[in-house]
């Protein structure tokens, strides 16, 4: 698979992701913009901006209207639950993979593009006040199961119909949390679910 142009332009402002996973996460988008469907594009964990920073340079080319809102603990990883134990996993721990607000608009001032709308909590203390109405895109990024479960049923009544969700670590056993989520939310849904790398395509 050839790299999505955007990847081949800019440098990734971290390891956290590849450019393999960048390129997919935008060619999802970018199928969409390319149809003309207009709505909010939302994230969730969002860590530097390394995808935030990407997400939003392909809604600048397309002249993209609606909202890019990201979020984010900025405190590191929750603790683990028996949903996430893994032996291929053990290195990921409470606190680990920490990254500041801060830091995340640094990246987008020194990239001279538009700040997203920041949203700075827990998963689970989020409110539907928090999630913007009329999703057509959203990006999965909570490594563990709690976080995914509960990004899951925050966006599910703001989906917009034909909307695409993109479940990050889905096929990766250091995280198999990811997997289980996605799979009890789609009991009795309706959605098509394909994998490219470590990430799952939801089709509603």
């Amino acid at each position: 698979m050839s790299l999505h142009p955007l990847v081949s332009a800019y440098p990734l402002v971290s390891d956290q992701v590849s450019q393999l996973e960048v390129s997919i996460i935008l060619n999802q988008l970018d199928g969409l913009l390319k149809k003309s469907m207009r709505g909010a594009v939302v994230e969730f964990g969002c860590y530097e901006g390394t995808t935030s920073l990407f997400l939003r340079r392909l809604l600048d080319t397309f002249h993209h209207e609606g909202p890019l809102h990201v979020y984010d603990s900025f405190e590191g990883l929750p603790e683990k639950t028996g949903s996430d134990m893994s032996a291929a996993g053990e290195q990921f721990r409470a606190g680990e993979l920490f990254a500041s607000k801060k830091q995340l608009l640094r990246h987008f001032h020194r990239a001279n593009l538009v700040p997203p709308v920041i949203h700075k909590a827990w998963f689970n203390l989020l409110t539907p006040s928090d999630i913007p109405d009329g999703i057509m895109y959203a990006f999965l990024d909570g490594d563990y199961y709690e976080s995914i479960r509960d990004s899951l049923r925050l966006i599910t009544p703001k989906l917009l119909p034909g909307a695409v969700i993109i479940v990050d670590d889905y096929a990766n056993e250091a995280l198999p949390g990811a997997h289980r989520a996605v799979e009890e939310w789609c009991q009795g849904r309706t959605v098509k679910v394909r994998v490219e790398a470590s990430l799952a395509i939801i089709t509603t």
